[in-house]
C-alpha cells in the first residue's frame, strides 16, 4: 500500500511519553526494591516495544507540573514515580530512562512542561509560590509562571541547565512554551511574543553553552498563523498564544519543532506544509493525534493517520505520536501498520550540520569473526571531529559489496555506543557483507569501514593468518604455479599500504602500524590473489 513513498535514511520518529498521571509511565508504584524492579521492568518492556517499530526518538516528561521525576534542587518528585507526591521512589528515574533508550539506540528528549505549575494548591504550585511570590499567576484553580517576569526564564533556564548538566540526554524539548489561552486581560501580540522568546533565548543559550549537541525543541500549536487560503480559526501558535515559533528556528534558539498538529483534511495538510517552507535547513516532525482515533474521543479511522504519514515522508518531515501508549496498545492496529509496513526499516536522525558539521573519521580496522552465537564484528580506530563527549556506530549488512550505507535497508544497528557486536546468522543464499560507520553526537555519519563476512571465507576455505614477530612476516611458499615477483599489503578496508619483494625468507613489516592485514600476491599480468590474514601486535617494551 505505501511501496510507492521512498524510504528515507533519516527520519525522525518519536513519541511523546507521558508521566503526568501514569498516562504512559508504568502504573506500579516504587516503594521498595522489589516495586523499583517492576516499575522498571514495566518501562523497559515499553521501550522494547517502541524499539521494535523502529522508534528513534523518545520525548520523556520530565518537568511535570512544577514537579519532576529526578532528585532535583529546585523542585519536589512528582508522585507518578512512587504514588506519593514529594516522596523519592528510591531510584533517578531520568538516568535509567535515558540509559535504556541509548541502549536501544534511541534518543531521549528531557520534557519540560514550562508555564503551567499544576493546581493552585498542589505540591509543585504551593511550592513554587512559596518561594517566588511574583512569578506565580492565579488563573481559576491553576497557576502560571508569568511569561511577563523576568525571573521566569531565569527559573527554566536553571531547571534546563540542571537536567543538561546532570544527564546524558539529547535533547531538551519545551512544551507549553506559551501563553495560556485562559490568559487574563488584554496582551500586546508584539510584546507578548518578546516575552516568550526571551525566555526561548535564555533557555537555549544556556542549554547550548553547556553541551551545544543536546538540541533544543518544543511543541508549538499546530498551525503557525492564518495561511493566504485556509484560516486558523483562531487557533494559532504566532498570533493567540504568542509562540513565533518559525522565527526559533530562523534565528537558531531551535533546532526542531514538534507542531502539535491533532487535525485532518484542511487543517493538517497547508499548514504542515507551511512549518515545512519556514524550516530554515532545521528538522520537522509533525506531532499527531492518535488519540483522537479512540472511540471515547473523535473515532477517527486508521486511514486519516496513515494518510498524514504518507503525505510526511514524501515532503521530508519526520512525525510523533501523541502519546505513547495509544501507539503500544496498537489503537486501530497502528502499531501494526508502522511497524510492519510504513517504518519496517530504521531511520537514522537527522544531523544538526547548523551546529556542527565535521564528519567522525570512520573505524580503521574491522575484523568478523563466525561464533556459534552469529557473526562477531569488532572495530577499532574511529576519530571524533567534534566536541561531544563519545561516538557512536551504526552497523549495516547487505548480500552485496560493498553494502550501500545510504539504503535505510541495510542498517541493522544504530547509535550503537559498543565497539564489538555479535550480529546472530541466517540461512542467506549469498553470503553477508558488513559495514561500520562512527556517529558523532550532532548526528555526523563518518565514511564507512567495509568488510565482507566471515561466509565468504568459509566458502573459500578460510585463509591462513601468517605468522610474525612485528618485525618479519613469514610469507607462504610460492609453490610451482605462482608467478608474482611481488606482494602487496592492504588493509581490511581495501587500501594497499605497502608493496614488497616477494622473499620466502621473510618481508619487513616493521615500519607498518600495528592491526590487521591482507596479504596478497601481484602477479606479472597485474592479477592478485589474496594469500591470507596476518596481525601485527608488538609488546610495548619492545625495543628496535
Amino acid at each position: 500500500m505505501y511501496a510507492q513513498f521512498h524510504i528515507r535514511k533519516h527520519e525522525v520518529r518519536a513519541v511523546w511519553l507521558t508521566t503526568i498521571g501514569g498516562l504512559d509511565w508504568p502504573h506500579s508504584y516504587a516503594r521498595s526494591e522489589r516495586s523499583i524492579a517492576s516499575q522498571k521492568q514495566e518501562l523497559c518492556n515499553i521501550l522494547d516495544r517502541l524499539k521494535a517499530a523502529n522508534i528513534n526518538t523518545v520525548l520523556l516528561q520530565t518537568r511535570i507540573r512544577g514537579t519532576v521525576i529526578y532528585p532535583s534542587s529546585y523542585e519536589p518528585w512528582d508522585g507518578c514515580l512512587s504514588g506519593i507526591p514529594g516522596i523519592s521512589p528510591g531510584y533517578d528515574a531520568l538516568e535509567f530512562a535515558t540509559e535504556e533508550c541509548h541502549k536501544r539506540g534511541m534518543e531521549l528528549h528531557a520534557w519540560v512542561v514550562t508555564i503551567p505549575v499544576g493546581k493552585w494548591n498542589k505540591e509543585g504550585c504551593k511550592k513554587l509560590r512559596a518561594k517566588y511570590p511574583s512569578m506565580i499567576k492565579r488563573i481559576g484553580d491553576e497557576g502560571y509562571m508569568n511569561p511577563e517576569r523576568k525571573e521566569t526564564g531565569e527559573y527554566l533556564a536553571k531547571i534546563c541547565r540542571e537536567i543538561t548538566e546532570n544527564y546524558d540526554i539529547d535533547g531538551i524539548h519545551l512544551d507549553y512554551i506559551r501563553y495560556p489561552e485562559t490568559w487574563q486581560g488584554p496582551i500586546d501580540r508584539v510584546h507578548g511574543r518578546d516575552n516568550i522568546t526571551r525566555i526561548v533565548r535564555q533557555i537555549s543559550n544556556t542549554v547550548k553553552t553547556v553541551k551545544p549537541w543536546v538540541k533544543m525543541s518544543c511543541s508549538p500549536i499546530g498551525k503557525y498563523d492564518d495561511l493566504t487560503r485556509y484560516r486558523s480559526y483562531g487557533w494559532n501558535a504566532r498570533t493567540k498564544v504568542c509562540q513565533d515559533a518559525q522565527a526559533w528556528l530562523r534565528d537558531g534558539l531551535m533546532d526542531e519543532l514538534f507542531p502539535m498538529m491533532y487535525f485532518r483534511g484542511d487543517q493538517f495538510y497547508p499548514f504542515a506544509l507551511d512549518w515545512k517552507e519556514n524550516d530554515y535547513g532545521r528538522i520537522i516532525s509533525i506531532g499527531l493525534g492518535i488519540y483522537f482515533m479512540s472511540p471515547k474521543e473523535k473515532d477517527w479511522d486508521l486511514d486519516v493517520i496513515t494518510r498524514q504519514m504518507n503525505v510526511l515522508r514524501s515532503q521530508g518531515m519526520g512525525h510523533a505520536y501523541f502519546r505513547s501508549k495509544f501507539f503500544t496498545d496498537n489503537l486501530k492496529g497502528i502499531y501494526d501498520i508502522a511497524k510492519t509496513d510504513i517504518d519496517n526499516y530504521p531511520a537514522l536522525i537527522p544531523a544538526m550540520t547548523w551546529q556542527s558539521s565535521v564528519k567522525p573519521m570512520p573505524p580503521m580496522q574491522l575484523t568478523v569473526t563466525v561464533t556459534d552465537e552469529g557473526d562477531l564484528l569488532a572495530w577499532s580506530g574511529a576519530q571524533d571531529m567534534s566536541d561531544g563527549p563519545y561516538l557512536m556506530y551504526n552497523i549495516y549488512s547487505s548480500t552485496e559489496y560493498p553494502v550501500n550505507t545510504e539504503d535505510a535497508r541495510n542498517i541493522i544497528a544504530a547509535r550503537y555506543r559498543n565497539e564489538s557486536a555479535i550480529i546472530p546468522r541466517k540461512k542467506h543464499s549469498a553470503p553477508l557483507y558488513y559495514a561500520v560507520t562512527a556517529t558523532d553526537r550532532y548526528g555526523n555519519e563518518s565514511n564507512p569501514a567495509t568488510i565482507p563476512s566471515n561466509e565468504e571465507t568459509d566458502l573459500k576455505s578460510c585463509l591462513p593468518l601468517l605468522e610474525n614477530n612485528g618485525i618479519t612476516l613469514q610469507a607462504p611458499d610460492k609453490g610451482k604455479v605462482l608467478d608474482a615477483d611481488y606482494l602487496m599489503i592492504e588493509t581490511l578496508q581495501g587500501n594497499i599500504i605497502a608493496t614488497r619483494p616477494y622473499c620466502e625468507t621473510g618481508i619487513d613489516i616493521s615500519e607498518i602500524p600495528e592491526g590487521m592485514y591482507v596479504l596478497k600476491s601481484l602477479g606479472r599480468k597485474g592479477i592478485g590473489h589474496r594469500m591470507g590474514h596476518f596481525t601485527i601486535k608488538r609488546p610495548h617494551n619492545r625495543q628496535y
